[in-house]
């Protein structure tokens, strides 16, 4: 390897310089040049914001994957496919595994006896309440943790590398006032006792080259001194502009904060749902296997399953009717509900004695019960 030994030289000069610089302001012994005050409340800003980054990015992975044996694992299965440049697949959750065992269970007890039968609907409620872990996870993954990752891996490298040569070039910048300095002190000090005691030609002509030398490393230490305040001028600007660009990034983790947010209510919302579904399964069951109460049965239709709220019995008072935004797919279970689309605008409105966790949905000339957390009520 063909090996540069000046600049290789040069570079281990500098480094010395800079340390010597570096540890003399340590100890007191040397003058620092202070940055601007603005910059300063910038960089401060800038630390605050990466140091709170990763504690919230850290302790968002763990509510994410609280098991840390999992999560490291996690991470370097991220990391593997990363950089073989290939989509990570997703990973099976804790409740989907979990109905799997149920449904298994099922079939070597028998799906057709009491037991078997209960241990499918609970397991496949417990496949669903895994899917949508599994797709709060992902959402979560892609809207919260990847821009809060790429600020820390991305941002935060390069204001890191400029900050480390802004630090560099003030270095430079004191080392030349320290050299400036000193230089004039000799030249001070030359010209206030000129060795002009002997009159021998040969020793004049020695002290006047001396001062023409001590002149001519003041005019050197000028020029230096000149080019490292425009090089820690310029990348102090630099630094600055890289710097001013956090509140960009505050702008931008606020909205990835409530991403998060929304698809932490929409997976809750899931969650309640099904296991509302859960509880009116399990209770039909159980009182199809006790003493089975007069079930209500339309009196003017006899098409209509026995126990369904049938329709016409809902033409009561409205209490207020409002507009709704469906927030995901509903599929409906009876005649009695309403079947929904994710994103549309339906009329909803409630009838006395109604279950608060169902209202009466309209659209055109359909109309049926719709889950609560599926709506997004608009004013």
């Amino acid at each position: 390897m063909d090996f540069n030994v000046k600049k290789l030289a040069s570079d281990a000069g500098v480094f010395f310089t800079r340390a010597v610089q570096f540890t003399e302001e340590k100890l007191g012994q040397a003058e620092k040049t202070e940055l601007d005050p603005h910059l300063e409340n910038l960089l401060m800003r800038a630390d605050c914001t990466k140091n709170w980054t990763e504690k919230i990015l850290r302790q968002t992975e763990v509510l994410l994957q609280p098991n840390p044996i999992d999560h490291t694992g996690a991470r370097i299965e991220e990391f593997i496919y990363d950089k073989l440049d290939k989509r990570l697949p997703s990973r099976t959750t804790n409740a989907e595994l979990l109905g799997q065992y149920m449904l298994d269970a099922a079939s070597e007890f028998g799906p057709e006896s009491p037991y078997g039968s209960t241990l499918i609907t609970v397991g496949e409620y417990q496949k669903r309440l895994g899917g949508a872990e599994r797709e709060f996870l992902q959402t979560s993954a892609a809207t919260f943790l990847t821009p809060l990752r790429n600020f820390l891996e991305g941002d935060w490298r390069t204001i890191s590398k400029e900050r480390r040569l802004l630090e560099n070039r003030r270095l430079d910048l004191d080392i030349c006032k320290a050299r400036l300095k000193k230089a004039k002190q000799a030249e001070a000090k030359a010209a206030a006792a000129p060795d002009f005691q002997e009159t021998r030609p040969r020793n004049y002509v020695l002290s006047a080259s001396a001062s023409a030398l001590l002149s001519e490393e003041v005019d050197k230490a000028e020029h230096e001194l000149r080019i490292a305040q425009t090089e820690f001028d310029r990348q102090a600007e630099v630094t600055r502009l890289l710097l001013e660009g956090i509140s960009s990034t505050h702008l931008n983790h606020q909205r990835c904060l409530q991403d998060f947010a929304e698809a932490q209510a929409t997976y809750y919302a899931q969650c309640h749902h099904y296991m509302h579904e859960l509880q009116r399964e399990l209770s039909k069951r159980t009182d199809a296997g006790g003493s089975s109460g007069p079930s209500v049965t339309p009196s003017n239709s006899s098409s209509n399953k026995p126990g369904t709220l049938n329709m016409e019995q809902m033409q009561l008072p409205v209490t207020g009717t409002r507009k709704a935004k469906v927030l995901y797919d509903y599929d409906a279970h009876d005649t009695s509900e309403l079947s929904l689309l994710a994103d549309e605008l339906i009329t909803v409105y409630t009838v006395p004695g109604m279950d608060p966790d169902w209202l009466v949905g309209e659209r055109g000339n359909e109309k049926g019960k719709v889950p609560v957390t599926y709506l997004e009520l608009l004013s």
